[in-house]
């Protein structure tokens, strides 16, 4: 019996991960040419697929049967076969709509942007529309009938909700964005579709004005339970997504140290990563191996504004990476722009300790204990401010380990 999806680029699909865990069969991923797509479906050596870009309208003329909800829609996102034919139905619809529900979205009475005209802008239309949107906007580049210009948006500043359904700000053009949320102050709600990186450049913006928002993890999760549903003939498998959405974010995330030059970072962070089976990286290490030479040459050659610069690029760059332990510099959390980069994929712990415990030789800004002293006053409240948790070092290293890896899967 075959399961999978069927797509045409699907390197960083979760979607096996997430069927298998239901342990009720294997689950493959097949990456297709139009060719190869149109041969596969025809020839049913399947029991059960999932379609996803650019194939969800293609497949309609293959099915015997569509879902009402999927012909509505125009778009195919489950195949499963029932008295030997083969029908098509949309389950992003109901995965859509779970994620609104958990992040306490409500389309009801609310002015609604759409961001993007494919085949998942339409599902969410519909979905708002259901549940009883007062008026639902459609943006895109490239100037459809019926869809708005992104120019025009300055006149709809009274947006109450905003869905992109597009690929902007996806692995790996990680930062990238449509629109700036303070051009709508009434937003109450954000929906972004992208679950790769797990915050967009736009789920940050809601993030940083405390608006209800979510990605689209909790949507994948509850659309391919739903699919399951079908595969099987079967029901209960959506008491299983919280299950599976936190299981996929522990083993997707980055666990991103920040904290005083010699606070146990590196020490720290390696022992996290052998217990939970993560990639340890040290980010001065990263950028010593880029430079080509060490962070005291650095800035002894170039000056700490040069070092900066590297260290900005280099959290840029693993920041989109998942799967991690991230040991920082002292001194990320000085550009804010760092802390975005390794934000986006990660939680962000504050190592703390005592200052007379830091070491400082080797340490081009931490000579001797009054500079490590006006370092630290400068530097404190940007540990607080960028951290999710604050974790105090003063036993010995093992027990330290054994703490923090404690309380980390507490907070999961």
């Amino acid at each position: 019996m075959v399961y999978g999806l069927i797509g045409e680029k699907l390197g960083h699909s979760y979607s096996k991960l997430i069927h298998e865990s239901l342990g009720r069969y294997e689950y493959d991923l097949f990456s297709l040419d139009k060719d190869a797509f149109q041969q596969f479906i025809a020839d049913r050596k399947y029991s059960g697929l999932n379609i996803t870009i650019p194939y969800k309208k293609a497949v309609i003329p293959y099915c015997d049967q569509v879902s009402d909800l999927a012909r509505e829609i125009g778009a195919v996102n489950t195949l499963y076969f029932q008295n030997g034919k083969l029908c098509g139905t949309n389950t992003d619809y109901q995965g859509f709509l779970y994620a609104a529900d958990a992040a306490g979205i409500s389309f009801e009475k609310k002015k609604v942007l759409i961001l993007g005209n494919g085949g998942t802008s339409l599902m969410a239309r519909k979905a708002a529309a259901d549940r009883g949107a007062s008026q639902i906007l459609i943006t895109s580049r490239r100037g459809e009938a019926g869809c708005v210009s992104y120019q025009e948006l300055v006149n709809h500043r009274d947006v109450e909700v905003i869905v992109n359904t597009t690929p902007v700000g996806t692995y790996p053009n990680n930062g990238a964005g449509l629109v700036n949320l303070s051009d709508f102050p009434e937003c109450g709600g954000v929906i972004d579709v992208i679950y790769n990186p797990f915050a967009t450049d736009l789920l940050q913006q809601a993030e940083e004005r405390d608006i209800p928002h979510t990605n689209g993890l909790p949507m994948l999760v509850a659309q391919a339970t739903a699919a399951a549903e079908y595969f099987l003939g079967e029901t209960g498998f959506q008491k299983e997504n919280q299950r599976i959405i936190s299981a996929l974010r522990r083993d997707i995330e980055n666990i991103v140290l920040i904290g005083m030059p010699g606070c146990g970072k590196t020490s720290l962070g390696k022992r996290l990563a052998k217990a939970l089976g993560k990639t340890f990286v040290d980010m001065d290490q990263y950028i010593e191996e880029q430079a080509g030479q060490t962070i005291p040459s650095i800035f002894e050659r170039h000056g700490e504004a040069h070092f900066r610069q590297l260290e900005t690029q280099a959290a840029r760059e693993l920041g989109k990476e998942k799967s991690q332990i991230i040991a920082t510099g002292g001194g990320v959390i000085l550009r804010p722009e760092n802390m975005k980069a390794l934000s986006q994929n990660g939680r962000v712990v504050f190592i703390q300790r005592p200052l007379q415990n830091l070491p400082m030789d080797g340490r081009p800004l931490s000579k001797d204990l009054n500079t490590l002293k006006s370092m630290y006053e400068t530097r404190f409240p940007l540990y607080n401010k960028y951290s999710q948790l604050v974790f105090t070092s003063q036993e010995g290293l093992e027990t330290s380990a054994e703490k923090l890896l404690s309380l980390l899967r507490d907070r999961d």
